[in-house]
């Protein structure tokens, strides 16, 4: 983990918002709204949530004047929006927003089999540092292979954080993926969850995004509803 010495508590929230598949300024609208109400430094939100999971949706350029309210929103606040998309080179990514703009965090590295179809798995692991924290970067299937977990933790991080989009059916397995994540390297897991329809034969997902402790307590954690989101305290 990283010094502690000099840095001050951290606000981070996992959001879940309706989603409208394709409709990029609906999503950003909707991102703006959650941002808004859950004036944190840090709000994630979940895989893709700016398209919709749709494989074939356009890539969405950092500087596509769509994301304007986005940016407005953590201008206001002082919040570090990571919210998902697709992204040039064939990437499924995070984007980063906040009051400079939005830019590419991180580039998904465990694609699923028909994402790769499409899709390139990033090249490496990332550390996104907050106000002395270090915010170590995933997108769902990345949850699931120890590697990623244990080659990202390797770079120092406080808090691994995570997008992600699962069926409902399968709630419990972000649980323990998460579980397994905070106790194996004693950090805090924050999981965003798509609620609602997104697309992409996403009828229902999950939703149920939370925040874990080191010792995979919970610390917070949402419903099923689009519109929720949670927030914790970091000291």
């Amino acid at each position: 983990m990283s010094d502690t010495s000099t840095r001050g508590p951290l606000r981070i929230a996992v959001a879940q918002p309706s989603c409208v598949a394709y409709d990029v300024a609906a999503n950003v609208s909707a991102h703006a709204a959650l941002v808004h109400a859950a004036d944190c430094r840090v709000v994630v939100f979940p895989e893709l949530s700016l398209t919709g999971y749709e494989l074939d949706a356009p890539p969405l350029d950092p500087t596509d004047p769509r994301l304007a309210p986005l940016v407005e929103a953590c201008g206001r606040t002082g919040t570090l929006a990571l919210a998902g998309a697709p992204v040039a080179g064939d990437h499924i990514a995070t984007l980063a927003v906040d009051h400079d703009g939005a830019r590419v965090a991180y580039r998904k590295m465990s694609l699923g089999t028909v994402e790769a179809r499409r899709f390139t798995p990033g090249p490496e692991p990332v550390v996104e540092t907050v106000d002395g924290w270090r915010l170590g970067l995933a997108i769902c299937k990345d949850t699931g292979v120890p590697e990623h977990a244990a080659r990202t933790c390797a770079l120092g991080v406080d808090v691994y954080v995570a997008s992600v989009v699962d069926h409902a059916a399968d709630a419990a397995v972000q649980d323990e993926r998460a579980v397994r994540i905070a106790t194996a390297h004693r950090v805090v897991v924050a999981v965003a969850s798509c609620a609602g329809p997104t697309g992409g034969g996403f009828g229902e997902t999950a939703g149920r995004s939370a925040i874990w402790a080191p010792d995979g307590s919970v610390l917070a954690r949402a419903g099923t509803a689009p519109g929720e989101f949670v927030q914790a305290t970091l000291t």
